[in-house]
């Protein structure tokens, strides 16, 4: 797999060195609230360039920081990585040059490998996602609770006191005056909840639905609630949005005190949070590529970047893209054997 490889921009002269920058980068992406996966190579066999322990960083935006091999290697952990930040899960990723089935192991996503040297390698890929985005509107007993309790199991909470003094609330990271919530929702992970006790749940409901939150927990009666969703079809609300709206707020535990309802709202959020709130929208969206922005490899199936390709290949008046010389070599050898699997797909 060597001889076809061409090495990452960020390629490092000593293992130790790229580590050590692998995880100053990893923690300030951290820091920073933006997801990303660390790709480590767990297993390789020879002839490979990547060897166990190897360590690279792929961000939102599919660039790639470290080494986990070649030409050959990249494009795979980027798209698997990629889906890694759209579902959460972890998984290993397995290219080699038969590309077989991994049987029983669920984990484990396999990808031919179509370096001419051959080799193989098996990649786990760690995705790490910014902590959940806690709304809390309201300065309720149940809301202070709330806010409380979502400080303490590590969520970003976000305290809306509209017409409040504006002074920090304790235990919240972020203390909006306002309703205004445009901006702050945007790429997160996030649910909202309504404990106003009625003073502004209509406006607080929308306000949290208008600017994206996937599921909305209003602390109110099933006949409060029905007053609350008939406003909100008044306000031209659509139905799926609505769907987001739960109420009432929590699990039915017999909660009565404050705490013990805040409690039920957190258990629910935690019992339904992987339905309830797409990790998908954790991904800062990027601008829509042109529908030419990219092509498939004819060999492989990869996704090939045309405008950063190396490796093209002109064939009965048509240009056709590669992820690695290999693939263009094999596809030169056997055009029509490639283009016809293409178009049995």
């Amino acid at each position: 797999m060597d001889s076809d490889q061409q090495p990452s921009r960020l390629r490092a002269e000593s293992a130790p060195a790229l580590s050590q920058d692998i995880f100053e980068r990893a923690a300030a992406l951290k820091q920073a609230g933006q997801p990303f996966v660390l790709a480590t190579v767990v297993w390789s066999q020879r002839p490979t360039s990547a060897k166990p322990g190897a360590k690279g960083i792929v961000t939102a935006d599919g660039a790639l920081f470290g080494w986990v091999g070649g030409s050959c290697a990249q494009p795979a952990v980027v798209q698997e990585a990629l889906k890694a930040l759209q579902d959460g899960r972890p998984r290993i990723l397995r290219l080699e040059p038969e590309g077989q089935p991994a049987g029983d192991r669920r984990d484990v996503v396999v990808v031919p490998m179509t370096c001419h040297s051959g080799g193989a390698l098996e990649i786990f890929l760690e995705p790490f996602l910014p902590p959940l985005q806690l709304v809390v509107f309201g300065e309720s007993p149940v809301a202070e609770a709330l806010i409380r309790l979502g400080q303490a199991m590590g969520y970003r909470v976000l305290a809306v006191r509209p017409g409040a003094s504006g002074l920090p609330v304790p235990g919240a990271d972020v203390t909006l005056a306002t309703l205004e919530l445009d901006g702050l929702l945007h790429g997160r992970q996030t649910v909202a909840v309504v404990a106003t006790m009625g003073l502004y749940d209509e406006e607080a409901v929308e306000r949290a639905l208008r600017a994206g939150s996937a599921f909305v927990a209003l602390v109110a009666s099933r006949r409060r609630f029905e007053v609350v969703r008939s406003a909100l079809e008044a306000s031209g609300l659509s139905p799926d949005l609505l769907a987001r709206v739960k109420a009432p707020a929590g699990l039915d535990i017999g909660a009565t005190e404050p705490e013990e309802i805040a409690v039920s709202i957190l258990a629910e959020i935690i019992a339904h949070k992987s339905t309830l709130v797409p990790l998908a929208a954790m991904v800062e969206p990027t601008a829509e590529p042109a529908e030419s922005a990219t092509a498939l490899d004819p060999v492989c199936g990869m996704a090939v970047e045309i405008a950063t390709s190396r490796y093209a290949a002109e064939y009965e008046g048509h240009r056709y893209y590669f992820c690695c010389p290999a693939c263009r070599r094999r596809f030169l050898a056997s055009p029509t054997e490639y283009l016809s699997r293409i178009q049995k797909a």
